[in-house]
């Protein structure tokens, strides 16, 4: 079991930027894929960015490349999303995912373990 804790979400101006991060416990992150997804309200949960346990690959969705920033400290344990140039439409719940698969994806129902999720809101 990994258990995953999200922290650093907020109330930004647009423009702004905001660093997230997701510690895990239970297990070692660096044989899992690690990625971050957001859910607005009455939307469905929406892919944003992983990093392959090989942490030079990474994947972004398209309404964020560009913009933000995934990374992975395995020796902390963490992954980190940094988002810069924020845009009210990126408000949302942002989730933290980790998945043992070899191949990443981009569908949220594929990962296996989930954080409870940090509020992120940028406003016009």
């Amino acid at each position: 079991q990994v258990q995953l804790v999200e922290s650093g979400g907020g109330l930004v101006q647009a423009g702004g930027s905001l660093r997230l991060s997701c510690a895990a416990s239970g297990r070692t992150i660096s044989s899992y894929a690690m990625g971050w997804f957001r859910q607005a309200p009455g939307k469905e949960r929406e892919f944003v960015a992983a990093v392959h346990r090989r942490a030079s690959i990474t994947y972004y969705g398209d309404s964020v490349k560009g913009r933000f920033t995934i990374s992975r400290d395995n020796a902390k344990n963490s992954v980190y999303l940094q988002m810069n140039s924020l845009k009210p439409e990126d408000t949302a719940v942002y989730y933290c995912a980790a998945d043992q698969a070899s191949v990443v994806s981009t569908t949220s129902a594929r990962w296996d373990y989930w954080g409870q999720g940090t509020q992120v809101t940028v406003s016009s």
